[in-house]
C-alpha cells in the first residue's frame, strides 16, 4: 500500500460518489429534471464533495501527523539503554533508524538498530493501512449521506457553492499561514545569526568569507560575512538582465499588437514564449560553452579583458531568458486597452506611434510595470546561470567583465554539505533570504506607489 494508491482509491470513489448522487436524483423524478431544485451535475457535485472532504482529510492528517506518531510509538518500545545513549540528540537515533529502514544491514551492524528499523518499518505500514482503511470509510459514509439527500427538494447547487466557498477561504488561508510561516522562519534563524555576527559587519561589510572554524585548532576560516559583494553581484547581473530583456521584450510586444499581422503574431509568439519553458541548466550551458568563450575572445580582439566566468555572460543569458517575462505579459497589458482609445487617437490625426506613446502605453503601464517586475524578481531568483557562468567568487566590483557571484548561488552552498545547522555559516543563508525579502518587498512596495502616482484612468 502507497500513498499514490489512496489516493487513486479515494479519486475512484469521489467519481462512483458523483455518479450516485447524479443518478438518484434524476431516478427520483423519473427522468424530468425540470422537477429538481438543481441541475443534476449539481448533486454529483455535491455527492464528490462529500466523498473527498473526509477522506482527503483523513489523508493529510497522516501525512501531517503520521511520522511523528509512528516515531513516538518505536521510540516507546526501545530498551532504555539504546534511548540513554542518544540522551539530548534523539534526532541523531531517529536518523540512523531511517538510513537503517532504506539500506538495512548492508551500512549498520548494530542488533537494537536494525531491530527499530523493522519495528518502525511495520509500524508505518500499518499506520498507512489504516488510514487506507479509514479514508475509504469516511468517503463511503459521505456517499451514503450524499446519496440519501439526492431528493428533489435538496438545494444541491447551494449547498455545493457553500463548500466550494469554505474550500476557497481555507486554501486562502493556508496561502496566508505558509507565507506568514516562511517570514517567520527566516526571522527566527536570522535572530540566531546576528547573535553570532553584528548587523552591521553583515550589512556594511565589504569581504565575505563564512568559513567558520569547526575546532580551536582549525586554521583558514577567516568567518567574514560582509555581504555587500553579494549584492552588489545580484543587483548587476540583474541590471544587465533587465538592460537585455526591457527593451527586447517590450519592443516584440508593441511589435505584435500594434504591426504584426495575425498570421506573424501567431506564430512569433508562441516561438517567443518558448523561452521561458527551457530549463535554466540550458541556459547555464549555453552561457558558460558558448557566451562565455566568445565574450573572452571578442574581448582578447579589442584588447578588453574579460574573464571566463563574468557578469556579462550570465546577464545576457539570463536577458534571453526572461525576455517572455516582459514581452507577454506587456503584450497582455497592451491588448487589456480599450479600442476606443486608440480608435479617437487616430481619428483626431495621431500617428500610429504618437497613439503608441501617448495613449495606449500610460494606459498599459500598470501591467508594464508589473511585467518588468516579475521580471527583476525572476532575475534576482536564478541560481544555475550564475553558478556556471559568472562563478561563485564574491567580488565586489561594478565591473561587469569580472566573475562575481549572488545571494541565491551563496544561499545554496552555504545549505548544501556536511554543515552544523546551528553555525554561523550556516545560518548566514537565512539572513541572506531575509534581506532578499525585504529588498524584494521595498521594490515592490515602491513600484506600487509609481503606479498609483503616473497610471491614467480613463471613464
Amino acid at each position: 500500500m502507497t500513498i499514490s494508491t489512496i489516493f487513486t482509491v479515494i479519486a475512484v470513489l469521489a467519481l462512483i460518489g458523483f455518479s450516485a448522487a447524479r443518478q438518484r436524483s434524476v431516478a427520483l423524478v423519473g427522468g424530468d429534471t425540470a422537477k429538481l431544485h438543481s441541475l443534476p451535475r449539481h448533486y454529483g457535485y455535491f455527492g464528490t464533495a462529500c466523498v473527498l472532504l473526509p477522506s482527503i482529510t483523513v489523508f493529510v492528517l497522516w501525512l501531517v501527523f503520521g511520522q511523528t506518531v509512528v516515531e513516538s510509538l518505536m521510540l516507546s518500545g526501545l530498551p532504555d539503554k539504546v534511548v540513554a545513549a542518544y540522551d539530548g540528540e534523539i534526532h541523531i537515533l531517529l536518523n540512523r533508524i531511517r538510513i537503517a529502514v532504506e539500506q538495512g544491514s548492508r551500512i549498520e551492524n548494530d542488533p537494537d538498530i536494525l531491530n527499530a528499523a523493522e519495528h518502525y518499518f511495520r509500524l508505518y505500514k500499518t499506520g498507512l493501512w489504516a488510514t487506507f482503511g479509514l479514508s475509504l470509510a469516511t468517503g463511503l459514509m459521505g456517499m451514503a449521506f450524499a446519496v440519501n439527500k439526492a431528493h428533489p427538494s435538496f438545494r444541491a447547487r447551494n449547498r455545493f457553492e457553500s463548500i466550494l466557498m469554505v474550500c476557497l477561504m481555507v486554501s486562502s488561508g493556508i496561502a496566508i499561514v505558509t507565507t506568514l510561516g516562511i517570514v517567520a522562519s527566516l526571522l527566527f534563524e536570522s535572530l540566531r545569526f546576528f547573535a553570532e555576527v553584528p548587523v552591521g559587519e553583515f550589512l556594511f561589510g565589504l569581504h565575505w568569507s563564512p568559513q567558520t572554524a569547526l575546532r580551536a585548532d582549525q586554521v583558514g576560516s577567516s568567518g567574514a560575512f560582509g555581504a555587500v559583494p553579494l549584492f552588489a553581484g545580484t543587483l548587476l547581473i540583474s541590471f544587465l538582465a533587465l538592460l537585455v530583456a526591457g527593451p527586447i521584450g517590450l519592443l516584440s510586444a508593441i511589435y505584435l499588437t500594434q504591426y504584426a499581422n495575425t498570421t506573424v503574431r501567431s506564430i512569433v509568439k508562441p516561438v517567443l514564449e518558448i523561452l521561458a519553458g527551457v530549463p535554466t541548466v540550458v541556459y547555464g550551458f549555453f552561457a558558460a560553452i558558448t557566451v562565455a568563450p566568445w565574450l573572452r575572445r571578442t574581448g582578447e580582439g579589442f584588447g578588453i579583458p574579460i574573464a571566463a566566468e563574468s557578469a556579462l555572460a550570465a546577464g545576457l543569458v539570463m536577458g534571453i531568458m526572461i525576455i517572455p517575462f516582459v514581452s507577454s505579459l506587456s503584450d497582455d497589458a497592451i491588448t487589456a486597452v480599450p479600442k476606443e482609445l486608440e480608435e479617437g487617437s487616430l481619428a483626431l490625426g495621431a500617428t500610429r506611434s504618437e497613439t503608441i506613446t501617448k495613449v495606449i502605453l500610460p494606459a498599459a503601464l500598470p501591467g508594464i510595470v508589473g511585467a518588468f517586475l516579475l521580471a527583476i524578481s525572476r532575475a534576482v531568483g536564478e541560481t544555475m546561470i550564475v553558478v556556471m557562468a559568472a562563478g561563485m567568487r564574491p567580488n565586489l566590483t561594478a565591473n561587469p567583465f569580472e566573475a562575481v557571484t549572488t545571494v541565491t548561488v551563496q544561499i545554496v552552498a552555504l545549505l548544501t554539505g556536511d554543515q552544523a545547522f546551528d553555525s554561523a555559516k550556516t545560518l548566514s543563508a537565512f539572513a541572506l533570504g531575509l534581506i532578499l525579502f525585504i529588498i524584494t518587498l521595498g521594490l515592490n512596495v515602491a513600484a506600487l506607489r509609481l503606479v498609483r502616482k503616473y497610471r491614467e484612468i480613463y471613464e
